[in-house]
């Protein structure tokens, strides 16, 4: 597996605390190939981010995870590469979980793979409870809209192939916190061969104080309705 074909995409708001040692971690394990959205951060995440030597995409105004997702990914798929992965600024992420979710896209012909963080069940009973029951009410709603079931569908560890990237942010929509679910309805809808493997979490109260709740959930449930609708 050749690290330069693989360009990896982190979405941060308001992430100056964690940063430059997500950057630092990726580049320790050979990852180079770093775009940062900055996505309208009000703290200092974009100067921090330039200061690794990494390409950062900025946002003036907060577009939501959907919205950095998209700019991350379209300015990825500019310089061609064979993978291209999304990766959590907040330090849940292990480096080395990069290559296990690349290698069914470079040897096994899959067009899009998930890092599940509840396949595995050590890695699951160290998730609270609460997590646990969200994350699977979620994965319930991504299917009953439309899309594959899977075992973690708000997992940020994920990997695309070029083509496969290029074919879905061309239709997505999502600018916040449903764009998890929406890559699954649309690899459903475009056909796509997915694959999930498991990954590691790191918790720490930094890492359980970011992502979705209880009332992101129903925000994501809303914003999946009306897409469908309309």
């Amino acid at each position: 597996m050749e690290k330069d074909d693989i360009f990896v995409v982190i979405p941060a708001y308001n992430e100056e605390k964690m940063i430059q040692k997500t950057i630092k971690n990726l580049k320790d394990y050979g990852y180079n190939n770093i775009i940062v959205v900055d996505d309208g951060s009000k703290d200092r995440t974009y100067n921090l981010a330039k200061d690794m030597d990494v390409i950062v995409c900025r946002h003036i105004i907060n577009r939501g995870l959907g919205g950095a997702l998209g700019t991350g990914i379209k300015c990825a798929l500019l310089y061609n590469p064979k993978v291209i992965v999304t990766f959590d600024a907040d330090g849940q992420h292990h480096p080395g979980d990069i290559e296990k979710v690349v290698k069914p896209i470079l040897e096994e012909g899959y067009d899009f793979v998930i890092g599940s963080r509840m396949m595995d069940k050590k890695e699951l009973k160290n998730m609270p409870l609460v997590k646990r029951i969200g994350n699977f009410g979620l994965n319930f709603i991504t299917y009953l809209m439309g899309g594959y079931f899977v075992t973690d569908s708000q997992s940020g560890l994920r990997a695309f192939s070029y083509n496969t990237a290029k074919k879905i942010v061309e239709n997505l929509k999502s600018n916040r916190y449903e764009v998890s679910s929406e890559f699954i309805i649309l690899a459903k809808e475009l056909n796509l061969k997915i694959k999930e493997v498991p990954i590691k979490t790191i918790y720490t109260d930094y890492s359980m104080s970011r992502g979705t709740n209880v009332i992101t959930g129903f925000k994501i449930l809303f914003k999946l309705l009306s897409q469908k609708l309309f």
